[in-house]
C-alpha cells in the first residue's frame, strides 16, 4: 500500500448553500488529487451531520424532535429525507468525478459523537445506555460498509477513504455530555471501551481511516491505538500538552490533517504563512523537514457550512496552495 494514502490537501466536509451539483463541482475543481463528498447542512434536518449519518444506519432509524434526533421504530419522513439528500449528493459527486483515479474522501459521524447526539425514546442520549451504544456502533459499521461499496461502484477509479467525525469524543471521555435535564452529566466512558468501539468501526474500511475533531484536546494517542491512519484537527487549538502525542503519532506512522485555513470568512494570509506553524512544530519536535509532505494533509480548520460561497471556494484553493508551499519549501 502507498505509504501516503491521501492527497496533499482536502476539505473537512461541509460546504455552504444547498446546491449539490455546485458543491461537487467546486470540490472536484479545487482538489485534483483528493476531493471529498460535500455535505450541505443548510438544507435542514437530514442534511446535518447527525441526520446524514442516521440515514446510513442499518435497521435503525431516527426522527427530529425539538431537542434533536431521536430513535424511531420505522423509517419516517426525516430518515427518508436524509437518505434522499445523500443520494442527491452522491449523484452530483459521481457526475463531477467521471474518470477520477486517486483518493476520494467520504465523511460520517463516529460512534461516540453519534451516541452523544442521538436520543433514546425517553429523551436521554444513547450514550447513557451501553447496550444502545453497542447496537448503534454495529448498525453504523454495517451502514458504512454499504456506503463505501456504493461510492466505489459510482467512482470505480477512486480509492474511497473514510473520515469519522468525532467532535464530542473528548467530552465523552471526560464525562461532560449533559443529560436531558441539563442538571447532570453522563459518566465518563472507559477509555478502553471508547478505543475498542472506534477500532471496530474503523475496521469496516480496507483503506486507512482518519478521525476528525475540531474541538480542543484531541486524544491523539487513543486514536492512534484505535487504528486511525490519520487525525484531522484545528491546528490553532494545539497546546504544549498535545505536542508529545503528535510526535509519537507521526513517528508511529499516523498522518496529520492540519486545519490551518479559517473555516469562516476571514482574510487569508499568503500560503507560506498559513503553514508556518506546521513547519515550526516539526522543528520543535525534531522531525525531519523532508517528511512534512509525506505526513501532513492541509485542510480548513473545520467545515465550511458557515462561510460564504465565495470564501469557501477561496479557502479550498488556499489549502491547495498552502500544501504546495509546504512541499516545495519544507525548511
Amino acid at each position: 500500500m502507498n505509504t501516503f494514502p491521501w492527497g496533499p490537501a482536502t476539505g473537512v466536509g461541509s460546504m455552504p448553500g444547498g446546491d449539490a451539483r455546485e458543491a461537487a463541482k467546486t470540490v472536484a475543481g479545487s482538489f485534483d488529487d483528493f476531493p471529498h463528498l460535500p455535505e450541505l447542512p443548510a438544507r435542514g434536518p437530514g442534511a446535518d451531520m447527525i441526520g446524514r449519518t442516521i440515514g446510513l444506519l442499518v435497521e435503525m432509524y431516527g426522527h427530529v424532535e425539538p431537542s434533536g434526533w431521536r430513535i424511531s421504530d420505522r423509517p419516517g419522513r426525516d430518515t427518508r429525507r436524509a437518505r434522499s439528500w445523500l443520494g442527491e449528493d452522491l449523484d452530483a459527486l459521481e457526475e463531477h468525478t467521471q474518470g477520477y483515479e486517486g483518493p476520494l474522501k467520504v465523511q460520517a459521524v463516529g460512534p461516540w459523537t453519534l451516541a452523544a447526539s442521538l436520543e433514546l425514546r425517553n429523551g436521554e442520549a444513547s450514550l447513557g445506555d451501553p447496550g444502545a451504544v453497542r447496537d448503534l456502533a454495529d448498525s453504523l459499521a454495517e451502514g458504512l460498509r454499504s456506503h463505501l461499496a456504493d461510492v466505489r461502484r459510482r467512482v470505480p477509479g477512486a480509492r474511497v477513504v473514510l473520515q469519522l467525525d468525532e467532535p464530542s469524543l473528548t467530552a465523552v471521555l471526560r464525562g461532560q455530555i449533559r443529560t436531558a435535564s441539563g442538571y447532570r452529566t453522563h459518566r465518563a466512558v472507559d477509555r478502553q471501551v471508547v478505543e475498542s468501539t472506534l477500532r471496530d468501526v474503523i475496521g469496516v474500511s480496507d483503506e486507512p481511516v482518519t478521525i476528525h475533531s475540531c474541538a480542543p484536546d484531541v486524544p491523539f494517542a487513543l486514536l492512534r491505538r484505535a487504528g486511525a491512519g490519520g487525525v484531522s484537527f484545528d491546528f490553532g487549538l494545539l497546546t504544549e500538552r498535545d505536542e508529545d502525542q503528535i510526535g509519537e503519532a507521526v513517528e508511529g506512522g499516523t498522518h496529520l490533517f492540519a486545519g490551518v485555513v479559517p473555516s469562516s470568512d476571514a482574510p487569508l494570509s499568503d500560503p507560506a504563512g498559513s503553514v508556518m506553524g506546521v513547519r515550526t512544530l516539526w522543528r520543535r519536535l525534531g522531525l525531519s523537514p523532508g517528511t512534512l509532505s509525506e505526513s501532513v494533509v492541509i485542510t480548513p480548520t473545520c467545515g465550511l457550512a458557515g462561510a460564504s460561497p465565495a470564501y469557501a471556494r477561496a479557502a479550498l484553493a488556499h489549502c491547495v496552495r498552502a500544501a504546495r508551499s509546504l512541499a516545495d519549501n519544507p525548511e
